[in-house]
């Protein structure tokens, strides 16, 4: 069996779509799975709205997905002088042929077709012109396309994703292939770079099924070996239209930067418009993905872009990955918050790793963490408003239940979150009290919210000194609420 080769062909028009992500996972998993070759082509022909910025912006996105190539970039720009060649051969064996015609004449029998109520097709005029005259107009320097001259039947194939396709001939004009500058067409540059590339199997959005018989015959024309085919369904959104920018972040960059894992990336992009097949953990990291894959498992209907979906499977792979690399995710975004200073957070890194521990269950985005890390920072907190006006309605009592805690912490030996919370049970039965009516005030005095991780795990993490800092400090808070005062 011969080994594939398969390529991921971006134009550098814009940043990498989530859906260019997907169909370079699909091509990069084939490759893996199969012990084939995974290449990269930039399609760069469009130099008017090629940039530099863009094409980065593919590179960092793949990178950072993990999706590594295997052998050197290829430019397509680089390669006109052999797109140029290979049309050049196709008009010297009377495959293609020169086209006089001019854009305003074309679109005016364009108009005239559709006034009819008809479809433009191209009358082959050009082709029926006598070798005389053609030689007379190159000669005299008149500007030509080249098209290539469709023969008579279908064109067919067994696609990976939909099976048998085909199109009847009388459907496809004699299309251009070389532009009267002397610039590939699109068909025709990915055609000449895939014979160059050695590429075997072509996978491809569905959007690019219409090209597909114009490219096999040419292959066929340039005598070379057609590729298995195998186009990709399209990427919706919840809604069931076309993802776009209207469903939020559309490009690979944003979701990195709102704090979703390249992991979860790949595999929330590996299960849109393919499945393993029977009951299988939805949670898979790359090795996973690549022993499963197979393009049978390839879907014909469109994939649906769920965010809450993504997050979903961001929090499973941050509850599983190993805590060190966490910490090396959340401790910049603390520093940035300002919660701490990184000469802290790396003197006590047993501590870091314990809060991460107790947070990251509880998050599915590393945001998600910070934003819960607040409460373990500082001496004091803020106290929601909402909080406070459902748990903390009897000022004067709460501030005598306070210091009756503040006497416990002073006192109690075993700073566990189990032997913390057998005592606090213990106190709160001693006052009548049932254990809630003092967990969860005491909870808003030590966090400032009413919902929290575990509440002894809070304390733990705290530390006596804090604990006992915080509740002084809502005892001080209650003091200005008491009437009594």
């Amino acid at each position: 069996m011969i080994s594939p080769r398969l390529r991921f062909a971006p134009s550098p028009t814009g940043y990498l779509h989530v859906g260019g992500a997907r169909t370079a996972l699909f091509n990069w998993l084939v490759a893996r799975k199969l012990g084939g070759t995974f290449l990269l082509r930039v399609e760069d022909t469009d130099r008017a709205r090629s940039t530099d910025e863009s094409t980065q912006a593919i590179f960092d996105g793949l990178n950072w997905l993990g999706l590594d190539w295997d052998e050197d970039v290829v430019f397509q720009g680089a390669n006109l002088p052999r797109h140029r060649a290979d049309a050049e051969r196709l008009l010297a064996a009377g495959k293609a042929y020169r086209c006089f015609c001019t854009p305003d004449e074309l679109s005016e029998r364009r108009a005239k077709a559709e006034a009819a109520g008809g479809a433009f097709a191209y009358d082959r005029r050009c082709d029926q012109l006598a070798h005389d005259d053609v030689a007379r107009r190159v000669a005299a320097g008149a500007p030509f396309v080249l098209r290539f001259r469709v023969p008579d039947g279908e064109t067919a194939w067994t696609d990976l994703v939909h099976g048998r396709i085909a199109f009847p001939h009388t459907d496809i004009d004699d299309f251009v292939i070389l532009r009267s500058d002397g610039t590939p067409i699109y068909n025709h540059a990915v055609v000449s770079d895939d014979i160059a590339m050695g590429i075997t199997l072509v996978m491809r959005g569905d959007d690019h099924i219409s090209n597909t018989p114009k490219q096999i015959l040419l292959y066929e024309a340039l005598g070379a070996t057609i590729p298995q085919f195998g186009h990709l369904p399209m990427i919706h959104g919840t809604d069931g239209k076309k993802l776009s920018k209207r469903h939020g972040a559309t490009a690979v960059g944003d979701y990195q930067h709102l704090g979703i894992l390249p992991e979860a990336m790949v595999n929330f992009l590996a299960l849109l418009g393919w499945s393993p097949g029977g009951d299988f953990d939805e949670v898979m990291t790359r090795e996973q993905l690549i022993a499963a894959f197979s393009t049978d498992g390839l879907l014909k209907k469109a994939a649906v872009f769920d965010p809450q979906k993504l997050e979903w499977m961001n929090g499973q792979h941050l509850a599983k990955m190993p805590i060190e690399r966490v910490a090396a995710l959340v401790a910049p975004k603390l520093v940035a918050a300002g919660l701490a200073t990184a000469d802290e957070l790396a003197a006590k890194p047993e501590w870091l790793h314990s809060l991460l521990e107790l947070l990251r269950v509880r998050s599915r985005l590393v945001d998600d963490i910070v934003r819960q890390a607040a409460p373990f920072f500082g001496d004091t907190v803020g106290y929601e408003p909402e909080a406070v006006a459902k748990q903390w309605k009897d000022p004067a009592a709460l501030r005598a239940l306070f210091a009756s805690v503040r006497e416990l912490v002073a006192a109690h030996a075993e700073w566990s979150s189990g032997s913390l919370e057998a005592a606090h049970r213990a106190l709160a039965e001693s006052k009548g009290l049932g254990a809630g009516k003092l967990f969860q005030p005491l909870r808003v005095a030590l966090t400032g919210s009413g919902v929290s991780p575990g509440l002894f795990d809070v304390m733990v993490l705290l530390g006596r000194e804090r604990t006992r800092t915080r509740l002084l400090a809502a005892e001080e808070y209650l003091r200005g609420l008491s009437t009594d005062a």
